[in-house]
């Protein structure tokens, strides 16, 4: 049955934790802006802040709560994630605070799903403790979203794998302890079934970052997403992350609850503009009265809420849905909806409170800019906006059956003239 309550238990968790990212997270985002930011373990000044801050977290249970109890979380399900994610998603540091930054839950889940003993005590444990960070190193230049392009090779030489080839926009490789590298090791069968996947030490000789590179608005010294060579990069066999060949099914394992934790986190980000849009609203005046009394001010409120309640509905229903069967493949549809519509809320609730604060709202006295770069992030990260609605035409139309004549079935006349014949006399 559908049930839109909360327990009071968890809701005490929930009203926790929106004080705590309030009054000890988002301070950090003014202290720390960078996107990469958090991701910077050798800042020793942001790390002596944000252990305590961890250990506090820790101590309410609600540290890496993705994970099962096994691996220090408490094994929620999406829709406790989902409540969490949005309240999280208000600053850029709480979910390293709270153990759930991207792409170090992605990368934790899939090493805990797929990776021997050993590789779990190497990287597994510290990761999950917030001691290292890590990088998915996935996306090639020549690429992009299409995976048949890649060219990466891993090839076998004795007990020991050699990468070569070229890895663009690498997440935080500059901050990595190591990264989880997707290479062609088959070349000759479709790269569904001739990918796998590496854990590769950053400090492994050959792995060249030749530049990091950042978004548009990013000084260069947050610049943080890398353009890396692999040269050569010799690992042991051991270092091969799941079975030889699957790679994509490793992938789809953490690219599924990526996408749906982007989307928590965005109607988080959606309701900050929303309330950031209300404020300007009664505060600002002009032309005699308050923005709040002009209709267009009013048609820009009315229409973000719409859309805000529209999206965080169909996020929700997504998690339930994948909470009944704890399956991302099965939800690959609804999955890719949110995907798409989280991208389109968020851009053009920023874009209707950017125009009511006006030249303040394109400053960087507003945060409102980065939060519009964001928007067009969340249009390309884990897969881009349009491979997205592919994937929903491509299931809706699977299902649909051509009309079994001339005229479409939802053709009037025919139907008027079928209803006249059951209802003949009656009617």
């Amino acid at each position: 049955m559908w049930d839109f309550s909360t327990d009071p238990e968890f809701q005490e968790k929930l009203d926790w934790m929106a004080a705590f990212v309030k009054e000890e997270c988002e301070p950090l985002d003014r202290l720390y802006p960078g996107m990469g930011a958090p991701y910077d373990i050798t800042n020793h000044k942001a790390r002596a802040l944000v252990r305590p801050l961890m250990e506090k977290v820790k101590a309410q249970a609600l540290w890496a709560c993705h994970l099962g109890p096994e691996l220090g979380g408490q094994g929620y399900g999406q829709v406790k994630l989902a409540l969490m994610n949005e309240i999280l998603g208000r600053s850029q540091w709480a979910p390293i605070v709270f153990g759930t930054a991207a792409p170090d839950t992605g990368n934790a889940e899939i090493i805990a799903m797929f990776g021997t003993q050993a590789q779990k005590d190497r990287y597994l444990k510290p990761l999950l403790e917030g001691e290292i960070v890590s990088c998915y190193s996935m996306t090639e230049p020549q690429g992009g979203a299409d995976p048949g392009q890649f060219q990466c090779r891993a090839v076998r030489d004795g007990d020991e794998w050699v990468i070569t080839g070229e890895k663009w926009f690498s997440s935080n490789a500059r901050y990595a302890e190591f990264l989880i590298v997707m290479c062609v090791t088959d070349p000759d069968v479709p790269i569904y079934r001739g990918a796998s996947m590496f854990l590769v030490p950053r400090a492994t000789p050959g792995v060249n970052i030749l530049r990091n590179t950042g978004v548009f608005g990013e000084p260069e010294s947050d610049y943080s997403h890398g353009y890396i060579r692999y040269e050569g990069v010799r690992v042991p066999a051991d270092a091969l992350l799941g079975g030889e060949g699957q790679g994509f099914a490793v992938a789809q394992a953490r690219l599924g609850g990526g996408r749906v934790h982007h989307a928590m986190r965005t109607v988080g980000q959606c309701r900050m503009a929303l309330e950031m849009l209300c404020e300007r609203a009664v505060s600002r005046h002009t032309k005699g009265s308050a923005l709040a009394d002009k209709q267009l001010v009013q048609a820009y409120v009315a229409d973000s809420w719409i859309e805000l309640q529209q999206l965080r509905l169909q996020v929700m229903h997504t998690a339930w849905l994948i909470d009944q069967g704890h399956d991302y493949k099965s939800n690959q549809v609804p999955i890719a909806g949110i995907k798409v519509a989280m991208a389109k809320v968020m851009h053009d609730i920023v874009q209707r409170t950017i125009q009511v604060h006006g030249a303040l709202g394109l400053s960087d006295e507003m945060p409102l800019a980065q939060m519009w770069i964001h928007a067009m992030m969340m249009g390309v990260v884990d897969g881009p906006t349009e491979v997205h609605k592919l994937t929903i035409a491509k299931h809706l139309l699977r299902n649909a059956k051509p009309a079994p004549g001339l005229f479409p079935s939802a053709h009037l006349p025919p139907r008027i003239a079928a209803a006249r014949e059951k209802y003949a006399g009656r009617y």
